[in-house]
């Protein structure tokens, strides 16, 4: 019988209750990723954090872990965290639900590499945006992971180019900044919900996507999409939350404990997604997709017919103040 989310959460909150005894505190961190942690960027930094936090503890602290959406989609986890149902969860697209200003990370092609990403978001930016989210939602960024740069797949034809893709129907999540991204570029936007994407493929309701290459490997698309395009056009963030009420009426050492592991987390959180999108992408390539990798003047017309139009909605949804910083620190991160 499949549990209600409400059912659900009332069962771990007691669960939570009855384990006290067992330990002096318990956290509930929920997520929407496997659990299996070679094959999971979310799966793999919440098992690094909870070892972390029980042995630094030694077990006063115990981190229960609820993944594959068991306890809801991404926007139930961030408002079951806030609202203190749960103690912490892991989530990407769906904080910026709450905190608007973390769709800055989102602006298409602002990050030239993995590399700079992180120096802006472990730098003066990241910890800014942490702050501003925290007084927005009650929700503290402990940690920031990686779900990795997302590349337009097809099933029609090479995309070198925005105007390859003239005319091509494109899914995107059901989000404006994505849409108008897609639209500025010449392809019809089609925003659908993730369950229901490989029938919308294999249908033809839509010609491609747009994901990760681990995304894109690990769901097989391959088996109905010929044309891969490495341009990298967003930059995925993860996002470690922590309900703030909790994490202050925890001790200075408690917190520093859970400090530590989350960085940790965040970090091999990205590691891992590094490393599947490496071995994916020679999946893909062994499995028949045509991959192509634009050169340096064809990801600045990417970036050209893309930006424009997303600054423009952006700035209509944030204080511009957040897309000049975010810009100014990643030019000063790629010089280095």
């Amino acid at each position: 019988m499949k549990l209600s989310k409400k059912l659900m959460l009332s069962l771990v909150a007691a669960g939570v209750a009855s384990s006290v005894s067992a330990a002096d505190i318990t956290l509930t961190l929920g997520h929407v990723d496997p659990q299996e942690w070679t094959n999971s960027k979310k799966g793999a930094a919440t098992e690094v954090f909870k070892n972390l936090v029980e042995a630094e503890s030694g077990g006063r602290i115990e981190v229960n872990v609820y993944p594959a959406g068991q306890l809801g989609g991404e926007t139930d986890l961030v408002q079951s965290a806030q609202e203190g149902m749960i103690s912490m969860t892991m989530v990407s697209g769906a904080f910026a639900k709450v905190c608007k200003e973390a769709a800055v990370l989102e602006i298409p092609y602002l990050f030239p590499s993995a590399p700079v990403a992180w120096e802006v978001l472990d730098g003066e930016f990241g910890q800014a945006l942490s702050q501003h989210c925290l007084e927005q939602t009650g929700l503290r960024t402990l940690a920031y992971g990686e779900t990795g740069f997302r590349n337009f797949t097809n099933s029609k034809r090479p995309v070198a180019e925005p105007a390859d893709l003239d005319g091509l129907k494109i899914r995107v999540m059901t989000l404006p900044l994505y849409v108008e991204m897609v639209k500025a570029m010449g392809a019809e936007p089609t925003p659908i919900a993730w369950p229901e994407v490989p029938s919308a493929l294999t249908t033809g309701v839509v010609d491609g996507q747009e994901n990760p290459v681990s995304v894109i490997n690990s769901n097989k698309f391959y088996e109905f999409q010929k044309y891969l395009t490495l341009d990298g056009h967003v930059y995925g963030t993860d996002f470690l939350l922590i309900n703030d009420d909790l994490y202050t009426s925890l001790s200075d050492a408690d917190r520093a404990i859970i400090d530590r592991a989350a960085k940790v987390a965040g970090t091999m959180g990205r590691a891992i997604q590094q490393f599947k999108s490496a071995e994916g992408l020679k999946s893909l390539a062994e499995n028949g997709m045509e991959i192509t990798t634009p050169t340096a003047e064809q990801l600045a017309k990417f970036q050209q017919a893309a930006q424009p139009a997303v600054l423009e909605w952006l700035r209509g949804e944030v204080d511009g103040e957040w897309i000049d910083r975010v810009q100014a620190s990643v030019k000063v991160a790629a010089n280095k």
